[in-house]
């Protein structure tokens, strides 16, 4: 994953976009409208096809060049008037150079045809940045998931199989570094039987390129003054295919289909992680029941008063860095659709206030200045001390970064929202204390009985999923945090962004402020304690004097404060645990050829625990991922395309333990 470059543009007589680096257009100067309907959906058949989809089926369209969203917005509104209703639509498309947002709702505005659908995708166009952007409309019924970055990088890790292809992006002759070889073979590789094609173009290279990947091609009238245009689908030339830089080993291979047909989970958990993926399941039509050990949903991990959205980034662009900047896109925009619904009130329950990172010492600062380097300045900046001061609303100790997309969001009132659907049930006091399987459904128990029955169960229990037998064995566990909540007042409430360094502090809310959060990896209760609340006093004074003036933190008594604490999950990798997950014994045994040739991949299927998937294990960092891990879930359940890349994927697969058991901890088998 490379920094965003925006695309760089000039506008003609018409008001319609060209790229300046490429020196062509975006659309056809004739009708661009007319031009997609005539090329992408007449020769991929989508009128027909759309409207032959059964109940819970979906299509997927990949596009290679995204450009100003005007085939997406065709391909969907087609679909809603065409498609039965209780079907999706999955688009997914590669975009080197993404419009700014001022940009698209510029190109979009010829289309006053497209108003509908155009001011949905605007609404949502927020935290574009690097690597793989999900955006859910229609209530679920229509999925974007934008590749952002070269389509050599990104199609490589795309893990999905198409149904119809838009070759897009700019002509042949002025952007020959994308019409490759290369491409087409991925185009290959995502394809099936019956995988139709279209492109504008009719280029020799082109076609003969696709022809040697396995397509089956024709020619047609282009549209307007184009003289020919290529359509055609693919005929599974195999042979032709190129090999996966690494094949995927069965423990992480799609799980066999169809596996569940009754659509019915449990969820063991209503923090973040519970709520997101409840609310996943239940858009796609599942009936969900959700267990809650506690009195209310949101009382553990995911109930403290503010949470922020912060993401703590390496220039180095690690696998962590990656799905934080995933998941910070996709609740960002998942907060946005829900402030559209009227369900969640920017201001009162989250608020893009902008956040600030202060440099807290050199090496601090020089970290930061590499993180500027690595990223896009849309999604980070440097700043001065004087300029931070003048973002906070106040004076602040230090220079840092301006994080202007972040924010706050009161997780509770999140889960509360999410929990909210006709197809979810919340049960309370409801203590699981062991599962079991029966060879058709699972049973959650309790100490007096059977909790409710599923075919899937969902753990969403942080570090209380070591409790069960099939999972006792994860490498998780809970680090206690506390919280201070400071009484606010009429000076400190000219706090007007979040602000970091080793800790944070929040704008005022509900009359108080909310100061934290301390890590302390030895505690084993979660009683209220006046030394951490004496820490988080101290880091407020690291961030601003000016604000612990305005406090008053010297004069207060710390056994008077409230607060409260509760335990993070975090796995020894520091990624979060997502997916469905193996029996570990029988994989050890299985795959135990590992031992001795640890890059062999056996042909032995995954012995897959049936039915019990994960969504724990992240940290402080619940609002960034869980949501989007929620999405991954769905999408394994649904068999969809996934919405991170295969290596991320893979990153936060339960199996990644069983596998490096036999890897790299040998000691057992040797």
């Amino acid at each position: 994953m490379t920094k965003i470059n925006y695309a760089d543009l000039v506008w003609d007589e018409h008001g319609q976009p060209i790229s300046i680096e490429f020196d062509d257009v975006y659309f056809s100067k004739a009708s661009g409208l007319e031009e997609t309907e005539y090329v992408f959906l007449k020769h991929n058949q989508l009128f027909d096809r759309f409207k032959q989809l059964k109940d819970h089926d979906f299509f997927v369209i990949g596009e290679t060049g995204f450009g100003s969203g005007l085939n997406f917005l065709c391909g969907w509104r087609l679909f809603e008037q065409i498609a039965p209703t209780n079907t999706t639509l999955h688009y997914i498309s590669v975009e080197k150079h993404p419009l700014t947002k001022d940009d698209l709702t510029q190109a979009l505005s010829l289309w006053d045809d497209l108003a509908e659908w155009r001011d949905a995708l605007l609404e949502q166009y927020v935290a574009v940045h690097e690597g793989y952007q999900r955006f859910v409309f229609a209530n679920g019924r229509v999925v974007l998931t934008l590749l952002v970055g070269d389509v050599h990088a990104q199609l490589p890790l795309l893990n999905a199989t198409v149904d119809a292809w838009f070759l897009d992006g700019f002509s042949p002759a002025k952007n020959p570094q994308m019409w490759t070889d290369d491409l087409f073979k991925q185009l290959a590789r995502l394809s099936k039987n019956d995988t139709t094609l279209a492109t504008f173009t009719s280029a020799g290279f082109v076609r003969r390129g696709l022809i040697e990947a396995g397509f089956a091609i024709d020619k047609d009238i282009g549209f307007a003054n184009k003289r020919e245009m290529l359509f055609g689908h693919f005929v599974g030339n195999t042979d032709k295919i190129t090999s996966r830089a690494d094949i995927i080993p069965p423990w992480y291979c799609r799980l066999p289909t169809p596996v569940f047909t009754k659509r019915r989970a449990i969820v063991v958990g209503a923090g973040v992680a519970g709520a997101s993926t409840a609310a996943s399941l239940a858009t796609r039509g599942w009936q969900v029941v959700v267990l809650e050990k506690r009195e209310e949903v949101a009382r553990a991990g995911s109930g403290n008063a503010q949470g922020i959205l912060y993401l703590k980034l390496s220039a180095h662009q690690t696998l962590q860095s990656r799905l934080l900047l995933e998941g910070f896109g996709y609740t960002r925009r998942l907060l946005e659709t829900l402030t559209a619904q009227g369900v969640l009130k920017k201001g009162d329950d989250w608020d893009d206030c902008g956040l600030l990172q202060l440099a807290f010492d050199d090496k601090e600062w020089k970290r930061q200045q590499q993180l500027a380097e690595a990223f896009s300045s849309s999604l980070l900046s440097p700043i001065t001390q004087e300029g931070a001061s003048q973002v906070a609303g106040l004076s602040v100790n230090h220079q840092g970064l301006l994080f202007p997309e972040g924010g706050w969001v009161k997780p509770r009132v999140l889960c509360q929202v999410l929990l909210t659907h006709p197809n979810i049930e919340v049960l309370c006091h409801q203590d699981v204390v062991s599962l079991a399987h029966d060879g058709q459904q699972w049973q959650a128990k309790g100490s007096s009985g059977v909790l409710a029955s599923a075919e899937v169960v969902v753990l969403a229990t942080a570090q209380d999923t070591r409790q069960f037998s099939v999972t006792s064995k994860l490498p998780i566990k809970g680090i206690r945090g506390q919280t201070t909540e400071l009484p606010a007042n009429q000076r400190s409430e000219s706090l007007s962004s979040v602000i970091c360094s080793d800790g944070y502090i929040s704008p005022a809310k509900d009359d108080k402020h909310c100061l934290g959060a301390t890590f302390n990896f030895h505690a084993v209760d979660l009683l209220i304690s006046k030394q951490e609340h004496n820490e988080n006093i101290q880091t407020l004074k690291t961030i601003s004097l000016d604000l612990a003036e305005r406090l008053r933190v010297d004069n207060l008594a710390l056994e008077d404060l409230e607060g409260r604490a509760a335990y993070r999950c975090t796995a020894t990798d520091y990624l979060p645990i997502v997916g469905p997950i193996a029996h570990r014994d029988i994989f050890l045994e299985d795959y135990k050829v590992l031992i001795k040739d640890a890059k062999k991949i056996p042909d032995t299927p995954c012995p897959w625990v049936n039915g019990l998937f994960l969504n724990i294990a992240h940290g402080s960092r619940g609002l960034i991922t869980a949501p989007l891990c929620g999405e991954m879930l769905a999408s394994w359940l649904e068999n969809e395309p996934l919405p991170i890349e295969q290596d991320l994927m893979e990153a936060c697969h339960p199996n990644r333990f069983w596998v490096r058991e036999l890897r790299y901890f040998r000691r057992a088998f040797e």
